[in-house]
């Protein structure tokens, strides 16, 4: 008997979460090894059930304390040094070029909208073909990440991004606990900042926060924005 595709699914509302339920259980090669409302518990979840593929919503609070977004950017490529063949497939709101090509840049195996009907119907084969090692958009994120990238898009490298990220994240963090998070030197985490000021215009880093999501190069802010 084959080994079943096992999916973990990340998302805060529960709905949504047993809509995907309900689509891959049509699927006998599919199970689902576990359901989470919040970014934090994401490795805890990933390290006692093993995964192939992960749903992972863009836009989820860090944990019930801290509502701000979960800094994707940081954890995809941080999960996939963990978990080596763990296919990720983002799904979300946000059709922007930047925010899809930032996830894709860090590793994930695809990027799917919440609205794309035709998708959340067939989902269960979406996933066994990302288990497979296979990459999938729906129509309109692929036409976003093959257009020719903005000049913000371009301005910013993945690492100051995931640095933009982790700062929307956790706000009240240090220079330290981030060059921790990173696994890089304070300088460098000092470097990667004050280059992303730069090049957005700005001066801080609530400003560069601010600007980052404003042009949907990060993850938005769920306090101020549509799910």
């Amino acid at each position: 008997m084959n080994k079943k595709i096992q999916v973990t699914i990340l998302d805060d509302h529960q709905n949504i979460i047993d809509g995907y339920v309900f689509r891959l259980t049509q699927s006998p090669q599919i199970e689902v090894a576990a359901t989470i409302n919040y970014g934090s518990e994401l490795e805890t979840t990933l390290a006692e059930h093993p995964t192939d593929v992960l749903l992972l919503d863009v836009n989820v609070p860090t944990s019930a304390e801290n509502q701000n977004p979960y800094p994707i950017l940081h954890a995809i490529s941080r999960l996939l040094e963990i978990h080596a063949n763990l296919g990720i497939l983002v799904i979300s709101m946000y059709a922007e070029r930047g925010l899809i090509r930032a996830v894709m840049d860090a590793g994930a195996s695809g990027y799917i909208l919440k609205d794309d009907q035709n998708t959340a119907r067939d989902l269960g084969s979406v996933v066994m073909s990302v288990a497979g090692g296979g990459v999938y958009f729906s129509q309109k994120a692929h036409q976003l990440y093959i257009k020719h990238l903005s000049k913000e898009s371009e301005l910013l490298t993945v690492r100051q991004l995931e640095a933009l990220s982790l700062c929307a994240a956790y706000p009240n963090n240090t220079t330290a606990e981030f060059s921790k998070m990173m696994s890089v030197s304070n300088s460098t985490v000092r470097n990667l900042l004050s280059a992303a000021y730069l090049k957005l215009d700005v001066n801080n880093r609530a400003a560069a926060i601010a600007k980052a999501q404003q042009l949907g190069l990060i993850t938005p802010n769920q306090l101020a924005q549509p799910k």
